[in-house]
């Protein structure tokens, strides 16, 4: 098994503290903590395009992040992945700016400090999980998910896409069908977050959307988280419009209210959501698995 390291500087603000706890609740992605080691992150993950599993460990030195992979496959790609996935390849240097112009996105970045929207490993993993949550609640796609990881992951990962298409999937509905879809759709190039990222949003949810089974819901989950695009809007999230009432009131509409996060609109719409979660959370008075 082989190993590199790379450090990478965070332009702007980024805690890993913040970032690892908002990781530690979404539900799709499988973070690792140990408790003798609350200073570092760490992740395993299929590499887009060569599909090998890696595995990751994030410290924070300074302004940098320090990012050891060891795996069998291409750990440069890997590095680059861990990059996009946390969000440590964007420059945050702005986004303080924001907060000034918008009074809701300063408190939120108080409450948050130094958060940097933590993704889903690969848009090939979002799209997965976007047809596992189908008609589901949260916790049960989880299990499914945790599921597929046990018998068919790389000690760790996810399923590789050419696993899961050639697999023999007991799951309710459709789910079956349409996971292998997802597999091919990965394996001919049509999720590769790198391209993704770069391409239009409009056009990458065009794309997104004739993978079957993937609607314009689970397009916006694969683009916007899957390959971590930092600046575009949902149009399919009734909770980010309820959202968007209850902070600036009724009447707004939310593509204007957005204006003023440009170039972080993603960003912004996580941090709104985080703090949505940690509220319903806390009034249940019970621990949650957020998705945003």
């Amino acid at each position: 098994m082989k190993q590199y390291e790379t450090r990478v500087e965070a332009l702007g603000p980024w805690s890993l503290s913040t970032s690892r706890a908002f990781w530690e609740g979404f539900a799709p992605s499988a973070l690792t903590a140990r408790p003798d080691a609350p200073d570092q992150l760490r992740s395993v993950f299929c590499t887009d395009g060569d599909w090998r599993r890696a595995e990751v460990v994030v410290t924070r030195h300074d302004d940098r992040a320090r990012l050891v992979l060891r795996g069998d496959g291409d750990l440069e790609a890997a590095a680059a992945q861990v990059c996009r996935f946390l969000s440590l390849d964007v420059d945050a240097r702005g986004w303080p700016d924001v907060a000034r112009r918008d009074p809701v996105i300063a408190d939120a970045q108080r409450q948050l400090p130094g958060l940097r929207p933590c993704g889903f490993h690969s848009p090939y993993e979002a799209a997965a999980w976007s047809v596992l949550a189908q008609r589901v609640r949260i916790v049960q796609a989880a299990g499914l998910r945790a599921d597929l990881v046990a018998r068919l992951g790389d000690t760790g990962a996810f399923p590789a896409p050419a696993v899961l298409r050639d697999a023999e999937l007991d799951l309710p509905g459709r789910k079956p069908e349409y996971l292998r879809a997802v597999a091919e759709a990965a394996l001919e190039g049509r999720l590769d977050g790198a391209g993704l990222r770069a391409a239009d949003p409009d056009d990458a949810l065009r794309t997104v959307q004739e993978i079957k089974g993937v609607g314009p819901f689970a397009a916006e989950l694969v683009v916007l988280r899957g390959a971590n695009v930092p600046d575009a809007l949902p149009r399919h999230e009734r909770r980010f419009e309820d959202e968007v009432t209850e902070r600036y009131g009724p009447g707004h509409d939310p593509a204007t209210v957005a204006e003023a996060w440009r170039p972080y609109r993603t960003w912004a719409v996580v941090h709104l959501r985080a703090l949505r979660e940690q509220r319903t959370h806390e009034i249940a008075g019970r621990p949650g698995r957020r998705t945003v």
